[in-house]
């Protein structure tokens, strides 16, 4: 998959070093993956939340953070939209940020 705004994760990074090596390796999993459906996703990752919008919520560093993507399974591209704690995630809507 191509993922587009990695600059994001590595803002976050930066502020949370703790992060870091979890979204690392989220990132180099999203790389080699050929997610086609959603399906394909919760195969690997079990605790993802396929939301409306073509919308994933990943628990990140044993659910300590939250990333959400928006995903165009046709063009394999991985858009990162937000990844925060879960208090910054219960202030934004999931399926339009």
């Amino acid at each position: 998959m191509r993922v587009i705004a990695l600059k994001i994760l590595r803002a976050f990074w930066e502020r949370r070093p703790n992060a870091r090596q979890a979204l690392q390796a989220w990132h180099q999993d999203a790389l080699h993956a050929t997610w086609t459906s959603p399906a394909d996703i919760t195969h690997i990752y079990r605790n993802a939340s396929i939301l409306p919008n073509n919308r994933v919520v990943f628990n990140i560093k044993g659910n300590h953070y939250r990333l959400i993507v928006a995903i165009q399974y046709k063009f394999g591209i991985v858009y990162i939209r937000f990844i925060g704690t879960h208090p910054e995630y219960g202030k934004i809507d999931a399926t339009t940020i």
